[in-house]
């Protein structure tokens, strides 16, 4: 019989891509629903809709692919 260790890393329930310069967005996968392109002032309020009682700045649980808690420069007006 084969038993699983749980001394392992949880696995991410959030991964954010990639940073790229050419859009104010980044994409979020959520485990269960994934990817969406999301602005800075939309990533929290999205984390706790779907998982009400994960902290985002749980390192083992998001995961950022680089450049964590940046988002692309973008200005009211821009593309």
């Amino acid at each position: 019989m084969e038993t699983k260790s749980t001394s392992g890393p949880a696995k991410s329930l959030v991964e954010v891509a990639e940073f790229r310069t050419d859009s104010r967005y980044r994409l979020v996968r959520f485990e269960g629903h994934g990817w969406e392109p999301l602005a800075p002032e939309e990533f929290e309020p999205r984390i706790h809709q779907l998982f009400p009682d994960l902290d985002p700045r749980d390192p083992d649980r998001v995961h950022w692919a680089d450049r964590p808690w940046e988002w692309p420069a973008w200005h009211p007006g821009e593309a």
